[in-house]
């Protein structure tokens, strides 16, 4: 135990003393950026504190909407208007298309196959093709309708049978549950975790364990010094659940492979055709990783979305009174949210888009980085610069959005601002060539969920009066509710 404790003394030394030479020996780059004097060896890490989407959004305040801090020994642009995402995300796309690889992505060799921090080459290009033909395409989503709509009755089951005991129900984990076993159903024709029972499935336990491990401050991504000993562990517990995910799919592939013939014709399906097509195009670790990508992308995204847009919900009962009497109208009280109903439903439209605006569920999208020095609005940003494009300070700037910190669905009524990447000050899901490719998928999921919960319960707070919950929030690689939302499922009159 000595040993490491002195090794891992040596290292931070080491680190400190190269970041303090760096400092103080190297005169400040020309045209930088606005931002924060950054301290000896630290830079500017202690400004961050635990909600650094909300720190840095006060800081642009001072410096301006394009900001440049040091971060120990990283570097980081930080963007907090409109105007300058589509600088970065429209107009400089291309420069700005790199990714920013967390030191924990890198277990397992993930990031070397994954779409989501791949470089945008051909290998991006053709993973990026197969998930915009054969799954996330307008005719591919329409062929698994049925089984987006068999797990939101499961949903509703499940708490009716909580109504009925007079259980509360922890929406958050319901939603993961059935977001879950929809992707499942999606991809492998099968539930991975009980869709009735709180008691969650190694798998389910599997991504829990990712997403806290990704959401946690790393400091070997301030001080790389430090990645030959992962002073917190987190590269070494993230190759364990990596490692065992890949179990997991490689046990499902060969019972598929193992079939005679396969009468699922899902995207495993899908994926091995191609795959035996094409060897060059993609093999079992690139389908491997793209299935990997869609749990952990996917599940913490919308359950997270659910669960803020049911708070606000309580918290305004009048929204939630209007909503419910418009679904009564075109669906029918007590009935199923289908997903032909979602274009006949707009204040439900409205409700989704506004809490996507005030909750982004990746407050900071998935940062970037860039290869070459790129000149930004009259200011050089120097190569291996960090990019974080802050949504959440987007959606609650208050030069865009009047009441910018209240909850008003009505705001979309009568504008034309989407989520789809067109519109910068609306931006939950990116924009761009490296926008969330389950975007389709996303906005089908929140509606018809969300729908069906309001559609088929009246809902009580769990011991809590409306006005007494809260929506402090939680920062990590998704923006969770800090408190998980329990609420009482009423059978409806």
């Amino acid at each position: 135990m000595e040993f490491v404790v002195i090794a891992i003394g040596l290292f931070l030394f080491n680190a400190l003393f190269g970041a303090a030479l760096t400092i103080f020996s190297l005169r400040k780059p020309k045209n930088l950026p606005p931002g924060p004097t950054p301290l000896p060896i630290i830079g500017s890490l202690h400004l961050l504190g635990d909600k650094p989407h909300q720190s840095l959004a006060k800081l642009s305040k001072i410096y301006g909407p394009i900001m440049f801090l040091k971060l120990g020994r990283a570097t980081a642009l930080v963007i907090s208007s409109a105007a300058a995402a589509k600088e970065v995300l429209q107009k400089q796309d291309l420069a700005f298309s790199s990714r920013h690889i967390p030191d924990a992505v890198t277990a397992h060799n993930q990031s070397l196959h994954s779409v989501v921090w791949l470089p945008v080459a051909t290998q991006w290009r053709i993973l990026r093709r197969i998930l915009n033909t054969n799954i996330f395409s307008s005719s591919s989503l329409d062929a698994n309708q049925h089984l987006r709509s068999l797990k939101v009755q499961e949903l509703v089951a499940y708490c009716r049978k909580a109504s009925q005991s007079g259980d509360s129900v922890n929406i958050s984990r319901a939603a993961f549950r059935t977001t879950l076993n929809l992707l499942s159903n999606t991809l492998f024709s099968k539930d991975l975790t009980d869709p009735y029972e709180d008691s969650g499935k190694e798998f389910k336990e599997l991504v829990d364990n990712i997403m806290v491990e990704a959401g946690k401050p790393n400091l070997v991504d301030f001080f790389p010094v430090l990645k030959k000993i992962d002073p917190q562990g987190i590269r070494r517990r993230m190759t364990n659940y990596f490692g065992r995910i890949n179990e997991i799919f490689e046990e499902l592939i060969e019972e598929r492979l193992g079939m005679s013939e396969s009468k699922h014709d899902d995207v495993l399906d899908v994926c091995l055709k191609i795959s035996r097509e094409n060897p060059d195009e993609i093999n079992r670790t690139h389908i491997k990783s793209l299935f990997l990508d869609l749990f952990v992308a996917g599940n913490d995204t919308t359950s997270n979305t659910l669960e803020w847009a049911m708070t606000e919900l309580l918290r305004n009962p009048h929204i939630m009174t209007k909503a419910k009497k418009e679904l009564e109208q075109v669906v029918g009280k007590g009935k199923i949210v289908e997903e032909s109903h979602i274009s006949k439903l707009p204040y439900l439209g409205c409700i989704v888009k506004e809490t996507l605006r005030i909750h982004p569920p990746v407050p900071f999208l998935i940062p970037r980085k860039i290869q070459i020095d790129v000149k930004l609005n009259g200011y050089i940003v120097p190569k291996g610069t960090q990019v974080l494009v802050n949504a959440w300070a987007i959606g609650r700037d208050t030069t865009l959005w009047d009441n910018s910190m209240k909850f008003i669905p009505e705001r979309f009524l009568t504008s034309s601002l989407d989520v789809r990447g067109r519109d910068f000050e609306l931006i939950p899901f990116g924009a761009g060539r490296r926008i969330c490719p389950g975007l389709p998928l996303a906005v089908r999921i929140l509606h018809v969920m969300l729908g069906s919960l309001l559609n088929n319960f009246d809902w009580k707070p769990d011991g809590l009066g409306h006005d007494d919950l809260d929506i402090n929030e939680k920062f990590g690689i998704t923006l969770q509710k800090a408190n998980p939302l329990c609420v009482l499922p009423v059978p409806l009159n």
